[in-house]
């Protein structure tokens, strides 16, 4: 399947792919739908998942919490948040212990999920203002990074603020902050544009998540706050279990990215 049958592939039929075992990146997939990043933890933890969120909204927007077990969400009725992703990470005392294709034999009945606003969404705004999307022209996943950026902590949960990264030619940097701006529910503008070591990070060709991306010349390394943050905190902060979309393996919903568009 080619970048453009990605790109124009309807919401259901990306879902109905995934849930057949296709694992693959999301990143141009159902092109003008929403992505979403996953956590789910049990209810004794939600309430600091929640605050987390709610202290540190630019990585963590939330777009919908289910009730305790639900496997379902109003964001894509019909689809199932434990086979409906390409690829997930089941987390035990803070480590990732297995990524697999389908959560359904490890789901439990205690189970809050957060679906939480992911950069992908605002892509296809990029792209149609012309700005380039380097790891999609290259096939790869996106690149983010570990920051020494601290979120502000809640409850049990701490941990660094998570970035992901995109080239952006440096006559396009304003349009791609302006753009992305608008859109403050799928994490909004840049967190920071230019010196990575700014942000702490060494070496922008190993990433920490995702793959390597090869700017162009006259490219700007441009970072915005990612929905991975969540994990570098269960990382940090090890709660006993928790399910996660495997970093840039998003659940695609069938909301218009419009919808999370400020006018």
């Amino acid at each position: 399947m080619g970048t453009t049958t990605r790109a124009t592939t309807r919401p259901a039929d990306a879902r109905a792919a995934f849930r057949a075992g296709r694992r693959e990146p999301t990143a141009g997939w159902a092109d003008g739908h929403t992505q979403a990043n996953l956590i789910a933890v049990p209810a004794d933890w939600a309430y600091d998942v929640l605050l987390f969120a709610q202290r540190n909204p630019r990585p963590c927007p939330v777009l919908d919490v289910t009730d305790p077990g639900a496997v379902t969400t109003p964001l894509a009725p019909g689809a199932d948040l434990r086979t409906d992703l390409p690829q997930y990470r089941v987390w035990r005392d803070g480590k990732p212990v297995d990524e697999p294709t389908d959560v359904t034999g490890v789901w439990r009945d205690d189970l809050v999920s957060f679906l939480i606003g992911c950069s992908f969404t605002f892509e296809g705004a990029l792209r149609e203002a012309g700005v380039p999307l380097r790891h999609i022209e290259q096939g790869r996943n996106v690149a983010m990074y570990v920051t020494n950026r601290q979120c502000r902590p809640a409850g049990r949960l701490r941990g660094p603020l998570v970035v992901s990264m995109r080239p952006v030619p440096a006559a396009l940097v304003g349009t791609a902050r302006r753009l992305t701006a608008l859109m403050p529910a799928v994490h909004g503008a840049p967190v920071h544009v230019g010196d990575p070591a700014e942000l702490g990070i060494e070496d922008l060709a190993r990433p920490d998540f995702g793959e390597p991306c090869t700017a162009r010349e006259g490219d700007v390394p441009v970072f915005w706050a990612c929905g991975v943050t969540p994990q570098a905190a269960l990382t940090a902060s090890a709660p006993p279990f928790a399910i996660t979309h495997a970093p840039g393996h998003m659940f695609v919903t069938d909301v218009r990215d419009s919808a999370y568009r400020v006018l």
